[in-house]
C-alpha cells in the first residue's frame, strides 16, 4: 500500500503488525498512560471556548488502555489541562472516568487523576493556592480515583523559594487519604512551570524536591518526572527514599529508564498501547527468567519492541514539546479511536501537515497503525481538505 505524503513523496506502508492480546497487566512495572479526551466535532471547541467532550469517545478509549493492561493517568496535561480543558470539563471527566472504571475493576487502581489550581488562575497567595488545590484533591478522591498532585502555574508565580512549595505541599498531604503522586512538569512542557520547587539551577530544585519527599514519604506513593534527562532521572531514582517509585515521564528516553527500573507515566502510552504492553510482558518474563541466555533473548525482544517507537515519539514531543498533544490526538483518530481529528480549543492546528506526515510514516514504522487502509485513507482524506 503507498500513499504520496508531503514532505516525504511516494511512501510504501511496512507489512502490518498483530499485537498479542494481553491477559494480564504486567507486574514488573507500574505503568500508567496519560490519556486524552476526545472533542465533539460538532461543539464549538475554538480557542478559549469550554470545552465540549464527546465522552462516548473518550471513555471508549480508556476501555481501550485498560484492554492493554495499562493504568489511566486522567486529567493531565494529556488531557489539555490548561490547554483547554475547562475546570467544569475536567471535574466531569475525573467523575466519569473513576465511575467507568468500576466497570472494570478497583478506580483507585485503574485511574489516577491530576489535582491542581487551574481553576483559579488568580491566585496569588499561598492560602489561596493551597485552598484552590485543596478543592481539586476533593474531588479526585470523592470520585474514587488517586490523587496527582500537578505542578501549579499559580504556585510557581506565588513562591518566593523552597520553604513556600514546602508549606503547600506539605498541608496537601494532610487531605491525602491515600499516597499521591507528585508530578514534576518541565519548563518544556510549560514554561510558565520553570523554577518550579524553588530554583531554576535543577541540581538545586532537586535537592527541595528530594527535602520535601523525605519529609513526607509515607504519605507518597511515587514521583513522576518529566525532565527529558535520563541522567538526572537515574540520579534521582537511586536518592529516593524506599518505597517511593520513580515514574518516568521521559517520552525520548522511556525504554532504558523502564528497563533499569523505573515505573511510568507517559503521554506517548496513549498512542502506542499495544506495544507498550508487549514489551512491559516481555520485560516481565525477563525478570521472572532462571536461565540467563532465556532472560537476555527476552530483554532484546523488549528492546526490539520499543526501539521503532522512540523515533514516533521524539517527532510527536518535538520543539515546541507543548504541542505533542495534537500528535496523540492524531494517531488516536488515523487509528479509529475516535470520528473526527478535533481537539478542545482548536489545538488539532497546533502541528504542521509536514509533521503529521512524518508522525504517520513513524507511526506505520513502528507497527502502530491498527488499520493501514483506514489510516490511508483518513490521511488522505486530511490531506484532501489541505488541498493535497
Amino acid at each position: 500500500m503507498m500513499i504520496d505524503l508531503p514532505g516525504i513523496g511516494a511512501y510504501t506502508l511496512n507489512e502490518p503488525v498483530t499485537w498479542p492480546a494481553i491477559d494480564a497487566p504486567a507486574t514488573s512495572r507500574i505503568v500508567y498512560a496519560a490519556a486524552h479526551v476526545v472533542a465533539d466535532p460538532l461543539g464549538d471547541n475554538t480557542p478559549g471556548a469550554p470545552a465540549v467532550v464527546d465522552w462516548e469517545a473518550t471513555l471508549r478509549f480508556r476501555h481501550h488502555l485498560w484492554s492493554h493492561g495499562l493504568r489511566v493517568a486522567d486529567a493531565m496535561d494529556t488531557a489539555q489541562r490548561n490547554a483547554g480543558l475547562d475546570w467544569a470539563a475536567t471535574k466531569e471527566l475525573v467523575r466519569r472516568s473513576a465511575a467507568e472504571a468500576r466497570t472494570v475493576g478497583d478506580p483507585a487502581t485503574l485511574v489516577a487523576c491530576g489535582a491542581g489550581t487551574d481553576h483559579a488562575p488568580g491566585a496569588a497567595d499561598l492560602h489561596t493556592i493551597t485552598a484552590a488545590y485543596s478543592e481539586q484533591i476533593e474531588t479526585v478522591q470523592s470520585a474514587g480515583a488517586g490523587v496527582i498532585i500537578m505542578a501549579s502555574r499559580q504556585l510557581a508565580r506565588a513562591a518566593e523559594d523552597p520553604r513556600d512549595y514546602h508549606q503547600v505541599y506539605g498541608k496537601l498531604f494532610g487531605l491525602a487519604d491515600r499516597p499521591v503522586i507528585l508530578h514534576w512538569l518541565g519548563e518544556m512542557f510549560d514554561p510558565q512551570l520553570a523554577g518550579y520547587w524553588g530554583s531554576r539551577d535543577v541540581a538545586e530544585a532537586t535537592e527541595s524536591f528530594l527535602e520535601l519527599i523525605h519529609a513526607h514519604a509515607a504519605t507518597v506513593d511515587g514521583v513522576k518526572v518529566s525532565l527529558l534527562d535520563e541522567e538526572h532521572e537515574v540520579r534521582l531514582r537511586a536518592a529516593l527514599p524506599e518505597g517511593v517509585k520513580l515514574y518516568t515521564g521521559d517520552d525520548f528516553n522511556y525504554p532504558s529508564l523502564i528497563r533499569t527500573g523505573s515505573h511510568a507515566l507517559l503521554g506517548i502510552f496513549d498512542a502506542i498501547a499495544p506495544a507498550a504492553a508487549a514489551a512491559l510482558q516481555a520485560l516481565d518474563a525477563a525478570e521472572a527468567a532462571g536461565d540467563v541466555a532465556e532472560r537476555d533473548r527476552l530483554l532484546a525482544a523488549y528492546d526490539e519492541i520499543l526501539a521503532p517507537t522512540v523515533p514516533l515519539s521524539r517527532k510527536i514531543f518535538e520543539t515546541p514539546t507543548y504541542h505533542y498533544k495534537t500528535g496523540i490526538v492524531f494517531l488516536a483518530w488515523l487509528n479509529g479511536h475516535q470520528d473526527a481529528f478535533a481537539m478542545v480549543n482548536g489545538a488539532q492546528s497546533a502541528r504542521s501537515l509536514r509533521h503529521l506526515a512524518q508522525v504517520f510514516r513513524l507511526a506505520d514504522r513502528a507497527g502502530l497503525l491498527a488499520d493501514q487502509e483506514l489510516a490511508v485513507r483518513r490521511m488522505k482524506t486530511l490531506l484532501a481538505v489541505n488541498g493535497l
